[in-house]
């Protein structure tokens, strides 16, 4: 059995550890509420532009646009987001899970880092990381996606890769949080048919001109709307994360206050025989 003196160390130990997730939940719970409003706020334009660029495709289906047709070839590139930090439980592992479970036999997968932790995992797995915009999860803007749309729009349309994915985590609610892909490039039409329930307009001059300006604010859109969902996830899986080490940390706590009074008693007990005995001795 262990010694008073090592489970009292070891308990004030993990009281301490038990202090910094306790505040480390409660950081989080505060930067959740703020994130949670910031992705809620995005989605309006990404389904307004979604519903746009439906309509356009139910105008013709006869358009011929390098960003709609398939391309050949076996390169295809993904933007993982994920956070900078840990302690975030399943959060980053399980975004760049649903990579490797989607992905193709015979493929060369290639990887955009929007978040540190996401980049280490996949070099970890012996995937390329071609680009990194580890800033744009700290507090995202429309520039930051911006920029990793052109990025990801030059992949598509100057180099060699024939898909262009998105993976991050949807945030559901402040204990569910669902990681999803979605292709970028090339754009899929079946993915827009049921989308808008409006009419069919005319576009002039004609709609390849109209999807040329159209895609890149989708893409960028997409990409925005990724980032906020994957921030306000990523607090709510800390926030979960934090709360269930602190409950972790309480109950080791009260064990080993049970081992330490276990071990008080059998002191006093052992030394109160060795008083009897000598006691005894000297009679």
């Amino acid at each position: 059995m262990a010694s008073m003196r090592d489970i009292k160390r070891r308990r004030n130990s993990v009281q301490s550890t038990g202090q910094i997730t306790k505040a480390m939940k409660l950081v989080s719970t505060a930067k959740l509420q703020k994130a949670k409003i910031g992705a809620e706020e995005s989605r309006p334009f990404f389904r307004k532009i979604y519903a746009t660029i439906s309509s356009i495709l139910k105008t013709s289906s006869t358009i011929k646009h390098p960003m709609i047709h398939e391309k050949e070839g076996k390169r295809h590139a993904y933007i993982v987001i994920t956070s900078n930090r840990g302690l975030a439980g399943g959060y980053n592992g399980n975004v760049c899970k649903q990579i490797f479970v989607k992905e193709e036999k015979n493929k060369e997968v290639f990887a955009v880092s929007v978040g540190k932790k996401g980049g280490d995992i996949m070099k970890k797995k012996g995937v390329p990381v071609i680009a990194e915009f580890n800033s744009a999860v700290d507090a995202p803007t429309f520039t930051d996606a911006r920029k990793i749309g052109d990025l990801a729009l030059k992949l598509y349309t100057e180099e060699d890769y024939s898909k262009v994915y998105i993976a991050y985590t949807a945030f559901n609610s402040s204990i569910s949080q669902e990681p999803k892909i979605m292709r970028l490039l090339p754009l899929k039409a079946g993915n827009f048919e049921e989308e808008s329930d409006e009419e069919p307009m005319s576009y002039e001059p004609n709609p390849e001109e109209v999807l040329d300006r159209i895609i890149p604010n989708y893409i960028n859109s997409i990409i925005f709307g990724a980032l906020k969902e994957a921030v306000a996830s990523e607090h709510g899986a800390r926030m979960t994360a934090m709360d269930s080490a602190t409950n972790n940390a309480n109950d080791m706590i009260d064990k080993l206050g049970l081992q330490y009074n276990r071990a008080r008693q059998a002191s006093i007990t052992q030394e109160l025989s060795e008083i009897v005995g000598g006691a005894e001795a000297l009679k």
